[in-house]
């Protein structure tokens, strides 16, 4: 009882501790600014190895893993399976010899007993189901457990599978992969395309009944290998999608006769299955911005196929994906974009008659969205654009976006992260989603013809810090929780609204066009981006990248007090949160004859009205309040703003204001 006693009065003096420590950090009036970026163990490598530097770009000895695939797959409408065989040739250009293969098989996520994160599929599968895999000519008995060792015994390496029923599979080998050498697999394997009502997130639904099929993520893929990780080993929970390696995909699907297939890549055997008028008509959709029916409702657009058969033949190089859709009810039309240097690209659209009126702005909303990214960015750097209808209608892979008008904009915005700068999507979701929500406010206004407006969004972080809840931008993806969403989508915006009010909007984003062509059919990390936009503004920016993504903090700027003496007028600021910013107050002036005086940190917005700035710098000494000193001379003041454009995360401006109201 003594001891429990002795327990219970530390617990209760540590609570009184802990709570006037807690009380004094709120009205405290020194902070520690950090600079440092964290490190971790895996980029520290890369780094070492030369793989990546501390200027953002590629290093000189980076290289990456490419997969090209030989797929040759069958769409049964009636049972909804499609059976495939693949050989998928691995070019090791690592400084590795691999002691094992990595495979992901995604549609595993579609059985019963499989971990998953917020997504539901519309129906429970089988899963992906491997029938045969072959590594380098051997066969790999899928039913074999993985070799082991007896003790005194010796054992003879074996090459093994394990993982077959999950989304993550790995192929133990008996024989290492040398560096720089290259291996094939080869695989069989079948799966039912999930369909129904009780569908919940993207991917989980891939078709409608037996009309419309549209599969995602269908194929075994090899995982990514890569210098900061080895292997991608994350298991494929739903809602995070995809890491993948770029190469070229040779694919044959083969679909009953009068199914229409659009896909990733372009057609390679249209003089075969096309009928002559179809063909025609494609001929002439890259010559005006019209919009052409290429195959109309009803219309025998195909030639008649061979045993009820037709298979339809696609190429597409230097991707890391490959997407596809199938109906026998599509509508075909197409339009075009003309890409800057690069000249006039198809844009195909495939859907359900009754679903036109979905599809009537989408050919020139992906066309806005085309030229104007080619412009903000680098070229489109594929040879066609299609997007089909379907189930999910808001998902992106290259040269395919699974969308209607509602999301072209957005969708088409990702044919540049990650379909080209190809970022991983499973840990830092913000890199490609993020970066995405910030560009469609660009396309969004220049597509009306307005200003973009940036203002405000940096400001608004304010409402979400400290909501236990959110992960750090940092944080895996993957394990992003009930704010996932914001964390991916919407908090990079946020930090990108401040970035421009450091540096300007037109630098940012001069910044991130060069960011985009180094690393243009390359994997970059955060720490590459970092310290890319850090070189490329001639910045220190370290303390603004530690309080963005590795910290959930927030500035929470106010006005503490304004006073005068003589002709100088000294505004208190205070900042109550951990991150700091620059000091930016608008001054504005009664109307009066007297002249206001020029100060070295201010640009006068009209005759009356000025914005003042300090540097970030100013809070580097740990104080929590800075004064801030105006000398314009006479003219009465009547009010000062902080933060006037609404860039530093603030949970309440009311107190950004003299005088108070």
């Amino acid at each position: 009882m003594k001891i429990l006693l002795k327990g219970l009065s530390l617990v209760f003096l540590l609570q009184g501790y802990l709570g006037a420590a807690q009380q004094k950090s709120l009205t405290s009036t020194k902070r520690t600014i950090r600079h440092e970026i964290p490190l971790t163990n895996s980029i520290q490598k890369a780094i070492k190895a030369g793989t990546r530097d501390f200027t953002g770009t590629p290093g000189k000895n980076y290289w990456q893993l490419e997969a090209d695939y030989d797929i040759n797959v069958s769409l049964n409408p009636r049972t909804q399976v499609l059976s495939g065989t693949e050989t998928i040739l691995m070019h090791n250009n690592s400084t590795d010899d691999l002691n094992s293969i990595v495979l992901r098989l995604d549609h595993n996520i579609f059985r019963a007993d499989v971990p998953r994160g917020s997504s539901v599929p519309a129906e429970t599968t089988e899963g992906m189901v491997i029938t045969r895999l072959v590594v380098d000519g051997v066969e790999v008995d899928l039913h074999a457990r993985p070799a082991g060792f007896r003790r005194g015994q010796k054992s003879t390496p074996k090459i093994s599978v394990s993982g077959l029923q999950q989304t993550v599979a790995v192929i133990n080998l008996a024989t290492p992969i040398k560096a720089k050498s290259k291996a094939t697999v080869e695989i069989s394997w079948n799966t039912k395309l999930p369909g129904g009502e009780n569908g919940r997130g993207h991917r989980m639904t891939q078709r409608w009944g037996s009309r419309v099929f549209q599969p995602t993520q269908w194929f075994p893929r090899l995982a990514k290998y890569d210098d900061l990780r080895g292997w991608q080993r994350d298991v494929y929970l739903g809602p995070a999608e995809f890491f993948n390696n770029f190469g070229t995909f040779d694919v044959k699907i083969n679909v009953p006769d009068g199914w229409i297939v659009s896909s990733t890549g372009v057609l390679q055997n249209a003089n075969e299955i096309l009928t002559q008028e179809t063909n025609n008509r494609l001929a002439k959709v890259l010559k005006s911005n019209e919009e052409l029916t290429i195959i109309g409702q009803g219309e025998k657009g195909l030639k008649p196929a061979k045993d009820n058969q037709i298979i339809w033949h696609y190429k597409a190089d230097k991707v890391n994906d490959f997407a596809w859709a199938a109906s026998n009810e599509f509508v075909w039309k197409a339009t075009r974009a003309v890409i800057p240097s690069k000249g006039p690209i198809p844009i195909h659209m495939v859907f359900l008659p009754e679903r036109a009126n979905r599809f009537t702005r989408a050919g020139a909303v992906t066309r806005h969205a085309l030229e104007f990214y080619s412009n903000l960015w680098t070229p489109y750097a594929f040879p066609q654009l299609t997007l089909q209808d379907g189930p999910s209608a808001g998902m992106e892979y290259p040269m395919v976006i699974n969308s209607n008008q509602g999301a072209a904009d957005h969708e088409t915005a990702h044919q540049w992260w990650p379909m080209v700068v190809g970022t991983n999507e499973t840990r830092y979701g913000w890199m490609d989603e993020g970066f995405n929500t910030y560009m469609n406010i660009l396309s969004n206004a220049d597509a009306t013809g307005r200003p973009a407006k940036l203002d405000g969004w940096g400001q608004n972080y304010g409402r979400i810090s400290g909501n236990e809840e959110e992960p750090t931008m940092m944080w895996m993806s993957n394990y992003g929780g009930n704010l996932y969403g914001f964390q991916t989508y919407n908090k990079a915006p946020m930090m990108l609204s401040m970035l421009g009010s450091i540096v300007g909007d037109d630098a940012v984003q001069a910044a991130m066009k060069k960011y985009a062509a180094a690393w243009s059919f390359k994997h970059p990390s955060p720490w590459d981006f970092v310290y890319f936009m850090s070189s490329e503004l001639r910045m220190d920016l370290g303390w603004f990248w530690y309080y963005w993504l590795w910290t959930t903090e927030s500035v929470d700027g106010s006005i503490n007090k304004v006073s005068k003496s003589g002709s100088t007028t000294t505004v208190d600021v205070y900042q109550a949160g951990a991150m700091p910013s620059p000091v930016v107050l608008k001054v504005e002036f009664e109307e009066g004859r007297s002249a206001i005086k020029k100060m070295k940190n201010a640009k006068m917005l009209d005759a009356n009205t000025a914005i003042v700035t300090w540097p970030v710098s100013v809070w580097f000494n740990g104080n929590r309040t800075f004064k801030a000193k105006l000398q314009f001379g006479s003219r009465k003041i009547k009010k000062i703003t902080f933060d006037p454009f609404g860039r530093f995360p603030d949970s309440d401006v009311t107190d950004n204001v003299w005088p108070k109201k």
